[in-house]
């Protein structure tokens, strides 16, 4: 079944990946625990490169602004780098525990991630639809990008480690939350402005109805996606996106 569309007028499509290009089992059963397990491990080893500090002092300011607002954080311990990397890494997991979109953390994930990768230990995951959809929409001359809370860098190791391949060759750009998060609809502006394509050539596709509320607003195209195995399709999504279970559905 083909989902009523109006495919002449759309020159790109925008991805969600948890939910939607990719398992949300993946995420939350192999990302998230790797991401914590590895964490302390990862901030000594490279505790002296001035990107890993950047994410440390991030963390830091942000554990800072959680205390000032009562949340009860892990301690962080001053008077030496052991002791700043320690509590670092103590609420990194604090953080990972509550599905935090923290950028600081986001992008310290993906540079474990991103050794993961290098090193055979992980490989990205993305429903079997999703391949010969990205193939097909480049080449009907559409321009594909992803836009997740996940970092930048996270999203390219991701496509370009997946058991089908290297599917960085089809995306065009990717956005994450230091673009502004995907529930506000100058996010989408933004991406619109930097893809160079009026909002309404974009079609927007994600899991999450909050996020396509805030596409639309925007001016973007949108389409509800509901995976078989995640959780039931509300009978009348929060916006009036149309429902699809599968990439095969649209822009064939």
């Amino acid at each position: 079944m083909s989902v009523p569309l109006q495919a002449d007028q759309i020159r790109a499509v925008l991805l969600d990946i948890e939910g939607t290009t990719t398992p949300v089992d993946f995420v939350y059963r192999t990302l998230f625990p790797y991401a914590r397990l590895k964490m302390e491990d990862f901030l000594v080893r490279h505790g002296n490169d001035p990107a890993v500090l950047a994410d440390v002092d991030g963390l830091r300011h942000q554990s800072s602004a959680d205390q000032e607002r009562g949340l009860d954080v892990p301690p962080w311990r001053g008077g030496s780098q052991d002791n700043a990397l320690a509590s670092a890494a103590a609420y990194a997991r604090w953080l990972i525990d509550r599905d935090s979109k923290c950028t600081p953390l986001k992008s310290l994930q993906g540079k474990i991630w991103e050794e993961a990768y290098r090193n055979g230990e992980l490989r990205g995951e993305v429903y079997p639809d999703v391949p010969p959809a990205m193939a097909r929409w480049t080449g009907q001359g559409r321009a594909i990008a992803i836009y997740s809370s996940g970092s930048v860098l996270a999203q390219k190791q991701l496509f370009v480690n997946t058991v089908a391949g290297d599917l960085t060759p089809l995306i065009s750009a990717y956005f994450d939350t230091t673009t502004g998060m995907k529930t506000v609809p100058e996010s989408y502006k933004k991406i619109a402005i930097a893809m160079k394509f009026a909002a309404p050539k974009i079609l927007f596709i994600s899991d999450v109805d909050r996020e396509l509320e805030a596409a639309r607003t925007a001016g973007m195209e949108t389409l509800l996606c509901v995976r078989i195995e995640g959780p039931p399709s509300p009978s009348k999504p929060l916006t009036s996106s149309a429902v699809i279970h599968s990439f095969g559905e649209i822009l064939a």
